[in-house]
């Protein structure tokens, strides 16, 4: 009888494991930020406006369009007429609602303040909107014109360089290295495409099977925190994202260790992670967490010593909201420098690259006139 009710178990929950991948893989209601964020601006509105947790989750029940949505709220709401706690039951929904949001609502529920901290996660949601719109805009116009520079010598040699091979073959010896380089280039394309768009989808698959790997993911970590080109903004990007969580963890309430950990769910990068974890346990060995913030090549001696000031001030989450705000602002003032360098240097990119073909087009048609006349 025990086995077969086993059995019975572990088939149950292959059938739901299965229903939730086919929820995931094939539902055509997905749930993206803007769902969670509409999510918390109403909760925080009926709550604030005397609502009861039940009414509110009836009352969002009803407004809500997106058919994923509706079936989390209503199992929200059973979970609440079942008398379990909020936090508990959105822990229910990770693919929604993150460690750092169940832990604050629990916060929360006990202090009475569930609405403003509602509030605060909506700003917080606003203010990472807002950076990753600002990185979007910074990357668009050099990655276009990126795209655009390959589109023309794409075109150039497939269509123009033809035209001329019968006609350059006439002085074959004489032509430039760069010339020769091009129309090589040009027969290649138009005789063997099919082979170079083989080995680009190939390489561009092992790329992503390598970098998915266990390996490859710490490799790409790794470096974006230490390339010369990119660490400056990686790392105030992970930084930014870990204060912000942990000020607003600690200031309401939350244990450090539990906002230590929210802080490091929320980063996206394994190093990152590995110094949060050793923050963690200088915590749990009974030192500051100014210590876990010292010696780190990629975290700016200020903030460990802001951090510091804090801890012997008894205003850390305020110092570490400011350090969020400040290096939020230096983010998104280096993106834009950034984003203004990358113009002007592909514009010179692309006039180096049509200077080029132009004048391996030209000078073979002196040579040909000359010999002529």
């Amino acid at each position: 009888m025990a086995i077969q009710t086993r059995k019975k178990t572990v088939q149950t929950n292959r059938d739901n494991t299965l229903k939730n991948l086919s929820k995931k893989w094939f539902s055509h209601n997905s749930i993206s930020h803007k769902d969670r964020k509409f999510f918390t601006q109403q909760m925080a509105l009926l709550l604030e406006t005397g609502s009861n947790l039940q009414a509110s989750l009836q009352a969002m029940q009803n407004q809500l369009s997106n058919p994923a949505m509706v079936e989390i709220v209503t199992q929200l709401r059973e979970d609440i007429e079942q008398g379990r706690q909020f936090s508990t039951a959105l822990a229910k929904h990770p693919e929604l609602f993150s460690s750092t949001y169940v832990n604050l609502i629990a916060a929360s529920e006990d202090g009475g303040f569930m609405h403003e901290v509602l509030e605060q996660l909506d700003d917080m949601e606003e203010k990472r909107e807002q950076l990753r719109q600002t990185i979007m805009s910074a990357l668009s116009y050099p990655i276009f014109l990126m795209v655009f520079a390959f589109a023309v010598v794409v075109f150039v040699l497939v269509v123009v360089f033809p035209k001329f091979a019968d006609l350059f073959s006439q002085i074959a010896d004489q032509l430039p290295a760069t010339t020769v380089f091009l129309m090589a280039t040009s027969n290649l394309i138009q005789h063997h495409w099919g082979y170079l768009v083989g080995g680009l989808i190939l390489s561009i698959a092992s790329f992503k099977l390598w970098s998915a790997s266990e390996q490859g993911k710490q490799k790409l970590d790794w470096a974006k925190l230490h390339f010369p080109l990119v660490k400056g903004v990686f790392s105030q990007l992970y930084l930014v994202q870990s204060l912000r969580v942990l000020s607003l963890s600690l200031g309401n309430g939350v244990n450090i260790m539990d906002s230590l950990h929210a802080s490091r769910d929320v980063v996206n990068n394994r190093i990152f992670q590995q110094f949060i974890h050793q923050a963690e346990e200088q915590v749990e060995s009974g030192k500051g967490i100014a210590i876990g913030f010292q010696n780190t090549s990629f975290i700016p001696p200020i903030v460990a010593q802001m951090i510091q000031t804090g801890e012997d001030s008894g205003n850390l989450a305020k110092v570490l909201r400011r350090l969020a705000s400040y290096y939020e602002t230096e983010l998104s003032n280096k993106l834009k420098t950034l984003s203004r360098l990358a113009e002007p240097f592909m514009l010179l990119v692309m006039g180096g690259v049509v200077g080029l073909i132009v004048s391996s087009l030209i000078l073979p048609i002196f040579k040909l006139s000359r010999a002529v006349g």
